[in-house]
């Protein structure tokens, strides 16, 4: 496995503070903010996600712009979701991600439809999350979706989950958690997290000795009105009224925001295991923010140890 492709499992399996960020593919042909954008978080984080068809809005294909940051030099986690492919088209899509040395991704059913640019469109879901971690582990065992060995080589993806510690419902939160960890899941993002509370009571009462890597999302707020618009159009997520109020009466709501996402990195530092950053459209504001938190850039701190062989096939 090459050293691009290598950093974020030898760095969870080395038990580091992991660190990831988001970048958002571009709608049209031209990747080169994006990449501009992964290339400000090179050298702080362990891998950089990209999102597929994130919200159900139309945007480049992640597979495609994890191997353009892969060519760049920066590893990237590719996330695939199930709603918009069948099982065929999911393998192969996963086989074409080894071949081109894309070795991360992350598992997801996906946002429904209707809330996306593209309403009338048909949805597919053959796999939600679970089933597609279920067929990785297959794929990785070098057997297809119908149980047929794969003749040209098994497959070497390392597949992580998302999780919602905020989820309404504790006792389904904690069936999807343990389903996915008994499915294949290495590692886990978590949705925007804006109470600590519950990611705490979520860290001691489900995740407690599951022994893989919760990262907790740390969202960057830029305005009262940006968090007001998250609390009315994202589910699950509600922005404390003080934290409204400390961007509202800011001088400088967007320095202020960061602050904020600084001390939240600062608390998820304190329960799990990483942080998951996301800033939309602000992503070269995360090392700043990283620093203000205390968080040293990832290649300053990585070692040889780091850049040895990570887990193998057999370890997923």
């Amino acid at each position: 496995m090459d050293a691009v492709s290598n950093r974020f499992r030898a760095a969870i399996k080395s038990k580091k503070f992991i660190v990831t960020a988001e970048v958002m593919p571009p709608k049209g042909g031209n990747p080169q903010h994006m990449i501009e954008m992964a290339n400000c978080l090179k050298d702080w984080v362990h891998a950089v996600n990209v999102t597929d068809g994130s919200r159900a809005v139309l945007r480049m294909s992640s597979l495609a712009c994890s191997v353009l940051l892969h060519q760049a030099g920066i590893e990237p986690i590719c996330q695939i979701t199930g709603r918009d492919r069948n099982a065929i088209a999911l393998q192969a899509d996963l086989m074409g991600a080894h071949a081109l040395g894309i070795r991360n991704v992350l598992a997801l059913t996906g946002d429904p439809l209707k809330a996306g640019d593209h309403p009338k469109a048909k949805p597919v879901h053959e796999l939600d999350s679970i089933r597609l971690l279920r067929l990785i582990r297959q794929l990785n065992q070098g057997i297809d979706y119908n149980e047929k060995a794969m003749n040209d080589g098994a497959l070497d993806i390392f597949p992580g989950a998302a999780v919602d510690p905020q989820s309404a419902s504790w006792s389904g939160l904690q069936s999807r958690f343990e389903r996915k960890l008994t499915s294949g899941a290495r590692f886990f993002q978590s949705q925007l997290i804006s109470d600590f509370d519950k990611l705490e009571k979520f860290m001691d009462q489900i995740a407690v000795g599951c022994d893989r890597p919760i990262l907790a999302g740390v969202f960057l707020l830029k305005s009262a009105k940006n968090a007001a618009f998250i609390n009315r159009c994202v589910p699950g997520v509600n922005i404390p009224q003080h934290l409204i109020d400390r961007l509202d009466t800011a001088s400088d709501p967007l320095r202020e925001g960061m602050k904020i996402a600084a001390e939240q990195v600062q608390a998820a530092r304190q329960l799990c295991q990483g942080v998951h950053m996301m800033a939309v459209r602000r992503e070269d504001l995360i090392p700043e923010i990283l620093e203000m938190a205390g968080v040293e850039p990832q290649t300053r701190s990585q070692t040889s140890a780091d850049l040895a062989p990570a887990l193998s096939p057999a370890d997923v």
